[in-house]
């Protein structure tokens, strides 16, 4: 296996754990106060839930994004 493919996964499994966790946290927040016991369990359950979902979408996605971002924002030649 490559580098670069094994860097795409390390960074396509990071970025989706943490905004699994973020964007699942966030809307349970939203619908059951933190300060409520089933919360930690309802936001485990929409974690596990959206991270398998969310690795592919980021590991097939990056490079689109990264390709969109350099027409937009041209890498500095310097």
């Amino acid at each position: 296996m490559s580098y670069q493919l094994k860097y795409r996964l390390i960074m396509a499994g990071l970025m989706s754990f943490f905004m699994a966790a973020i964007m699942s946290g966030c809307i349970m927040a939203l619908k059951i106060s933190p300060m409520a016991l089933e919360f930690y369990s309802a936001w485990l359950n929409a974690f596990l839930f959206a991270w398998p979902i969310a690795f592919p979408a980021a590991f097939i996605i990056s490079p689109i994004a990264q390709k969109i971002a350099n027409r937009i924002l041209p890498p500095n030649p310097q």
